[in-house]
This record gives structure tokens, sequence and C-alpha cells, in this order.
């Protein structure tokens, strides 16, 4: 099925199912312990155990490797190393390689795999390998090539890595009121609950993994290409993923090992990343520095906006887009954005929540708030001022929809923004600060192809079978209603399978694609088996209603399980794309709001409030949409106040790589959160007229905390986290 005009009435739109706040399909799995995540399952029967040895430098080679101890220890099946692994390539999307060896790139990039038969075996024996390693210098700091560090090499992914808009310099140059800014994101790490974990199965040249994967049909490709075997060799099953944020999208070292592992000891075998492998070994979102330059007129409206940005890589690896957003985000005539490169031998920096919007924003937004008190206006108002309706870049293009304005005044008007003070460090509750910060919120609302099969039983129930994967987001359950809806049966007749490379493909989860492409394509699925019911009811497809298991069409109704004979009916389609997205600039917009409290005394900042209003189209699901807002403002608190990976420029790695030194927020650090989204559909995404939301709720939280921050204390605190140590001594004098 092909998607190339905008959508208009059609059976989603009866909202009988979709948009309502129905409980998550699998919401009894997982309080029960019944949902079974990679390194639970059973169906490959016994298994060794694998364990990763990493790297102990960062850059250089290794000289000799003595197992001869850990091949003598108990319980060791096999281990493997450069030396016996065979040719393993790299994919498509990461660069990192998954085995080190003779050469190192970085700092716990595997250099050996050792296989017990139990966990604890495999992890004693692997302590006993020896490695004599030649170290070579490395680069490891990012400021240090901000003067060397070339425009990046565009990628399939973050659009254009330079572009300008009219003439910048002479508009900032000429601009009456300006702002130069530097500002600093740090290296942060996905810090999922569920670690990297896969079981490994050969049988003949078959290969199964059970594994914690986002993206399934982008983890055949690579593992093929990684192994070096066909694609269609392989299937990789991953029905619950605890958490992703990106981290998971594709193969990573567990997964490739465990199926060079289990080849080896000639078993199946059962491997997970240590937490503390998992910050220097996996990928991570790269540390970014960013320069933002505005110029407006007097009276408030931007005539010229720069961005650039440095980050890091290893040679190969994409850059950091965190100009993204400022491309799109406010009118201006001049503009000017460009995203530098550099060399660095740490672990691969790639894509986490938001890639590109979440970092970018942390600056543009903040420099916004600094623009907004230069020209004596308010925050909320400056940014309403720049509003546009069409693309900045390519004015003969429009928004599909784009209602920031409305955002902005809503969220304003809930949250009370009336009562900030104007002037920061006017406000006091005791001992405590008190300050209001707002910031703005976007992130592209793409769509990919995706389908789904459908199974239509002689007892009228329905299964749907996809390759989309759920990470905690809630898509068994919007594909549950979508088919729902679609095929008038109720919930508890519709079972749903996913995280499957045997099922159809889909995008998997991720880009904040994944709820409307894969319920797109099931909605294709679902208008083919509609089309086959009727036929064999001898029903107009056009005319025919489907509602409550049956199919109502001239004043005559079937049981839907009329329509099936002999056999249960079986049809397959995909959802595919016309230039929609091309002739529309497709978002989501948002507006956050925050109230913090910064102790005067130590500089212990506490967020005391949160509101947000966001606009993404049709909501699927509001119960399981406002979980996802809710989680990327969570996370917006770690990056705002605590979440940085701190890199040894000395030797080369992530120095706090565990839970206990990698903080992120706890139930202490978060207040009640208000998330909100405005009543909009958008009938250029799909027939449903939804856009994801996953990521949204990330983009611009930490800004308008850092705004409130500053409001509170009136010290600017521009490179990330705002700890207490960036302030403290500059705190008001008590009184």
């Amino acid at each position: 099925m092909k998607f190339d005009t905008p959508a208009g009435t059609n059976p989603v739109d009866r909202l009988k199912v979709i948009g309502q706040p129905v409980e998550r399909y699998e919401a009894k799995l997982k309080v029960t312990g019944g949902a079974t995540y990679a390194y639970e399952q059973q169906d490959a029967g016994p298994t060794a155990y694998g364990y990763i040895l990493g790297a102990g430098i960062a850059k250089g080679r290794i000289r000799s490797m003595d197992l001869r101890e850990a091949l003598a220890a108990p319980g060791v099946r096999a281990i493997v190393t450069h030396e016996n692994a065979g040719k393993l390539g790299v994919g498509q999307f990461y660069v990192q390689r998954v085995l080190g060896g003779p050469e190192i790139d970085h700092y716990h990039q595997a250099v050996a795999v050792v296989v017990a038969d139990t966990f604890e075996q495999a992890r004693a024996a692997a302590a006993l390998i020896r490695v004599d390693y030649d170290r070579m210098k490395g680069q490891f700091d990012l400021a240090a090539q901000l003067t060397t560090a070339p425009i990046a090499k565009q990628g399939p992914f973050g659009g254009p890595t330079s572009t300008n808009v009219g003439d910048f310099e002479q508009a900032i140059a000429d601009a009456p009121v300006t702002i130069d800014q530097t500002f600093t994101v740090p290296d942060q790490a996905h810090a999922m609950m569920e670690p990297h974990a896969t079981i490994a199965s050969w049988q003949g040249d078959q290969l199964t993994c059970w594994t914690a994967i986002q993206q399934v049909s982008w983890g055949t490709r690579d593992l093929g290409l990684i192994l070096g075997i066909p694609r269609g060799n392989i299937r990789l099953i991953s029905p619950f993923v605890g958490g992703g944020f990106g981290g998971k999208g594709t193969v990573q070292s567990d997964l490739a090992l465990a199926a060079v592992a289990a080849r080896a000891a000639g078993c199946p075998v059962k491997l997970a990343l240590t937490r503390q492998l998992m910050f220097n070994n996996t990928i991570h979102r790269p540390k970014t520095i960013q320069r933002v330059r505005l110029g407006a007129t007097r009276d408030g409206r931007l005539t010229a906006i720069g961005h650039e940005s440095w980050s890091g890589n290893l040679p190969g690896g994409s850059v950091e887009s965190a100009t993204i957003a400022t491309r799109s985000l406010y009118a201006g005539a001049n503009r000017m954005t460009r995203l530098h490169a550099a060399r660095l031998d740490l672990a691969e920096g790639s894509a986490m929540r938001a890639p590109g919007e979440a970092p970018g924003l942390m600056a543009l937004e903040v420099a916004m708030d600094e623009l907004a008190e230069k020209l004596g206006i308010d925050p909320v108002d400056l940014r309403i001022l720049n509003d546009t309706q069409v693309d900045p870049e390519k004015p003969a293009r429009p928004f599909s929809q784009r209602r920031f304005v409305e955002c902005l005044r809503t969220g304003a008007e809930k949250f009370g923004w009336n009562q900030r003070k104007s002037y920061p460090g006017q406000q006091r509750d005791g001992r405590w600060l008190v300050g209001m910060g707002v910031a703005g919120g976007i992130r592209g609302a793409p769509v990919l192809k995706a389908g789904a099969r459908l199974r239509l039983r002689r007892d009228g129930s329905l299964i749907v079978e996809t390759d989309m994967t759920d990470i905690g987001t809630g898509s068994y359950t919007i594909v549950q209603q979508t088919a729902g809806e679609m095929m008038g049966v109720p919930l508890h007749k519709i079972t749903v399978r996913m995280g499957d490379s045997s099922f159809p493909e889909t995008s998997g989860s991720g880009g904040q694609f994944g709820a409307a492409s894969v319920t797109a394509g099931v909605y294709a699925a679902c208008t083919r088996l509609r089309d086959t019911v009727a036929q064999r009811l001898g029903l107009a497809p056009a005319q025919a209603e489907f509602s409550d298991g049956k199919v109502l069409a001239g004043g005559r109704s079937f049981p839907l399980s009329d329509a099936v004979r002999d056999d249960d009916i079986v049809v397959e389609d995909s959802m595919e794309y016309g230039d929609l997205n091309q002739r529309f600039l497709q978002q989501t917009f948002a507006a956050h709001f925050a109230e913090v409290g910064v102790d005067i005394y130590t500089g212990e900042i506490r967020v005391r409030r949160m509101q947000s209003v966001c606009a993404a189209g049709r909501i699927l699901n509001p119960r399981t949409a406002h979980s996802q807002l809710i989680g990327g403002m969570t996370m917006g608190i770690g990056a705002a106040l605590m979440e940085e990976m701190a890199v040894d420029t000395r030797f080369g790695f992530f120095v706090n790589h565990d839970l206990a030194g990698y903080e992120v927020p706890v139930h202490g650090d978060v207040p009640h959160l208000e998330a909100d989204f405005l009543d909009e559909v958008d009938p250029t995404i799909s027939p449903l007229k939804a856009k994801g939301v996953g990521e949204l709720g990330l983009t611009g939280v930490a800004p308008a905390i850092a705004n409130a921050v500053y409001n509170a204390t009136g010290i600017r605190v521009r490179h990330y986290p705002i700890t207490l140590d960036k302030h403290l001594d500059a705190l008001p004098t008590l009184i």
C-alpha cells in the first residue's frame, strides 16, 4: 500500500479503540515476571556462558596473549580472540569493531570471550588471561581539537553538516542586539535498565539469537556483514527489551560475540555485558561543544541565527547533529549551521534518545533565554514573536502542522508563568532561591516503510505479526489497538507477536518513527484483510463496516468468522510512502516549563515542578504516550543536573563507568510532572494521522531547567550538567 496523498476519513477516525487509554497489552506479563527478556529465554535449551574481557588500554596494539591458565581453568570450553575468531567485519550503522586485536581502538574494546559452564567460571577464567600491550598515544580531548576539526562529512542521518541562508556574518555584525556564547554538553550514557544480552545458537549454518535489540531488520543486516554470512541465515528474536534509548539500535558486541563464541564452543552461549563494561564498550551520546550566535532587532525579531557544534568519534563514525533543531525552530532571514567532526579514540559516539535535538536545544534555548533578558522581553513572548509557519530554509515548504505557539501559551497558563519574577534571584522560600524557566522542544516526525501479517481464525480471533520491538514504549498496545479499530475485533481476541525477524519487516524502535510507522503497516495489512473478508462474504469492500466482531453492509450483518472457511485467512502488506515529507516539513513541538529551588547555603538544586505541553499528531494511546513524556522529562532532569561520563584524557576512558559513578535521576530527584497533549491530527503522516512522541518529551527539558536555575540565582551556567560546584562560589551573600 502506498501513502502519497494526505489522509481523508477512514475507519481509524471512529476512535472506538484508537485514542483510548487502553491498558498495556503486556502489563500483566511484566508485573508478574512472565515477560522473558533476552537473557531469560529458555528455547535454546542448556547453554554455556560467555564473558567478555575488555582491553586495558585505549589505543595501541596487543603484543601477546597468554591463555594457558585460563584454558586450564574449571569449566572452560573455549576462548575466542582475534587469533581464532576468523574474519569479522563491521556493520552498516556502527563503525567500531566488536573484537579488538591486534590493534586496539578504544578502552574496553573486547579482546577475548571466555566460554564456560557457568558465568562465575567464565568470569574467573577471564581474570587469568594475561595480555601484554604496546600502548600508543591517542586523542581523547575534544576541546584540544576545536581549531583543527574539519566540517563533518554528511551521513545518512541528521541532514547536511553545513548550511547557509542569506548572509549570516553581515547580519550578525549589523544586529543591534547580539548573543555569542559557548556551551558544553558532556558525553552521556544510555544507562538502560536491561544490559546488552544475547543467547546464540547454531543449527548447521543457521543462526538463531535471542537478543536485546531495537531494530531487528538492521540487526540481521549488520550481523550478516560482521560474520560474513547471508542475513537470510540469521533469525533474531527480541519480544521484550528492557529499555534502549538508542543504545540497542543494532548489533553490539554481545550479539556478535555470542554468535562467534557459540560457533567456537559448539553449543548455545549466553552472554551479557556487565554494567561496568557497557560504558566504554558500547555506544554513547558524544560530547558536544557548541557556539550559538543570535542577532535581533531591538523589538526582538531574529535577523541572524548561527549555530556551530563540535563532536568527536572513531574514524568513519557519525557526527552529533546538534544544529538540526536550530534549522527549523525559529524564523530568521540569515542563518548558518556547521557540524565539526574530531577524531577521538574513545568508544563510538552514536544515537541516544533525540540525537541532535536534545543536546542542540541545551545550547540554543539557553541562548534564547539570554537574548530575551538582554532585550527585556519575556522569554515566552520572544519565542512567539519568532514563530514561523514555513520552513525557514525553504519558505515555499510549509509545516504539515505547527502549533508551537499554542504549546507555549497553554503551558504558560497551566504553569502559572505570570508569577515568574523577571529579574533573577528575587524569589525566596526559606533557604531556597526559587526560579522558573521555559524552553521550546522540537523533534522530527519521520515514518518509514513497515509491514505486518494478519491471521484471521475461524473463531473470529486475530493474530498480528510484525518484527517491531517494544522497548517499554507500548508498541504491543498500539498495534493491538490499530488492528482492533480496523477489524472491529474486541481487544481480548487479538494476539500480537513482535520482535522476530521471521515476521514482516518494520522500522523497529528508534528515531521517534516506530509508532507512526508500525501502525501504518498494520493499517495496510488490515485494509487488505478487510477487502478479502468482504469479498468472501459477497459484500462491496468500500461499503463494509467492521464492528464488534461483525461485518455490516447494505442492511446485512455477518459474523466476521463466517468469512473463514477451511483454513485461516492470512494476509500481509506494508505501507510505503511518497513525497509528502518533501512537500511538508513534518515535526513535533513542545513547550517545557520548570520551577527549581537552589539551596542558598549548599548550592543544591531541586526541581520542584514541571509542566510540558506537546503537539504530536493524533495520540494513539494517551496512557502510554503520557508515560513516554514523563520519562523524557525525567531524562531531561538528568541531563540538566547530573549526567556526565567523565573522560580521563591521559589514559582515554570514561572513569565513572557504572551506576554508582554515573548518576541518573532517582525517585527523590523527580517531582510530580504534568504533561499534556494538544488535540491534533496530521493527515500528511499516515492514515492514522499520528506522530511519534518518544523523544519529544526530552527535547528542551534540560534548558528549561537551566533557565530556571538562572532565574533563581542570577548565575548562568553554560556547561552541563549544572552541578553545585559550578555556581556555589557565586551564590548571593546570605542575609
